[in-house]
């Protein structure tokens, strides 16, 4: 865990070693997200911070997230930026999930979030695609830290 630390911790200090914030080549974008399966949406409120919104479903339940991106860009990589942020999410499963882990008593799970990720924007193309880590923390139904969310996202941009 330490390791995972570090290494979250000196990705972080590299991208903002080296880049600047900076707006964004599309303003909104729709499309689906990776492990677990997800719909994306995201939209840019200022050039350089966005607001997303993700839509997790998976055997056991749904998860709804939402995300306050920071962008910026990085240098010699035109149309890639990093992005950072906060966000939260309510989590609800089904008796599946009580069965797998009977110690859960509540089908409901509302915790915070964090994002650390790069957003590709195709030149070109009406293409995005992401890829990020996104660390949680459950605090109603069962406290517990979750480093597994996250993905790989390709979304169509609207304008």
């Amino acid at each position: 865990m330490k390791k995972i630390l570090f290494a979250s911790a000196f990705v972080l200090i590299s991208f903002f070693a080296i880049a600047q914030p900076t707006g964004s080549s599309y303003k909104s974008a729709l499309g689906v997200k990776f492990y677990p399966g997800a719909i994306t949406f995201k939209h840019f409120t200022q050039p350089n911070r966005a607001l997303e919104g993700i839509a997790y479903f998976w055997n056991y339940g749904v998860r709804l997230t939402g995300l306050y991106e920071i962008h910026g860009d990085i240098n010699g990589a035109p149309g890639l930026k990093w992005y950072i942020g906060p966000g939260a999410h309510i989590g609800f499963w089904n008796d599946q999930w009580k069965n797998r882990y009977p110690s859960r008593e509540s089908g409901i799970a509302i915790g915070v979030d964090g994002v650390l990720g790069l957003d590709y924007k195709i030149k070109g193309a009406p293409i995005d695609l992401s890829i990020d880590w996104q660390p949680s923390f459950n605090f109603v139904g069962y406290s517990y830290f979750e480093s597994g969310w996250g993905g790989f996202a390709i979304r169509y941009t609207l304008n």
